[in-house]
């Protein structure tokens, strides 16, 4: 029985297309969920005096009596990716981006128990952080816009912090569905700046 030779380029040629196919899966489009005049598509808090909207950014500071709020998105959702641009303002930062509950957080800023930054890392009540996020003190801009990128598939959360990869993480406690929010948390007096907040069901 004769086996034919197939030449050594074309099996490497059909390795790299391969390879350029598996990589070639991308996540979806992001699109806007904030259009940077008003809270259209978000649910504020009764009475809201920390939230406002203005010329593409999304401010959130804290009101005297620093009571705290939770921006919420109008929909729930299963598995999403979001991304927002972050800016640090006055005080002691302490925000984060909830994940279809108030029990799941990813943290942006200052950890009130740890009293040190624990941007990226995942918050738990009851569990406070079971993991925390690398590389955040090299890739973090105290003075300038950072990008966070969070993606939520079932109970794996995979962070990025200005474009890098620094954290995934198995919650054995995330729910199904919910909506997103955004964190001013209470007993602060600080600002937060957002802006080109994305976002992308799965």
């Amino acid at each position: 029985m004769k086996f034919s030779r197939i030449p050594v380029f074309l099996i490497l040629g059909a390795l790299i297309t391969s390879f350029a196919l598996q990589n070639n899966v991308k996540d979806p489009k992001l699109k806007k969920i904030f259009n940077g005049k008003d809270l259209a598509g978000w649910v504020a808090p009764e009475g809201n005096i920390w939230w406002t909207a203005n010329k593409g950014i999304l401010t959130a500071k804290s009101s005297p009596d620093q009571k705290g709020s939770i921006l919420w998105t109008e929909e729930s959702y299963k598995d999403f990716i979001i991304q927002a641009d972050f800016k640090f303002g006055d005080g002691t930062i302490d925000s984060g981006i909830f994940l279809r509950t108030e029990k799941e957080q990813i943290q942006i800023g200052e950890s009130g128990s740890l009293k040190r930054d624990m941007t990226c890392s995942p918050y738990i009540p009851g569990k406070g952080y079971p993991v925390e996020a690398s590389n955040i003190k090299n890739l973090l801009k105290l003075d300038d816009w950072n990008t966070i990128k969070v993606k939520a598939v079932g109970s794996v959360y995979t962070i990025w912090l200005n474009g890098e990869q620094v954290l995934e993480f198995y919650s054995d406690t995330a729910i199904e569905e919910g909506p997103v929010g955004l964190q001013l948390h209470p007993g602060r007096d600080m600002t937060i700046d957002f802006k080109n907040i994305l976002f992308a069901e799965l």
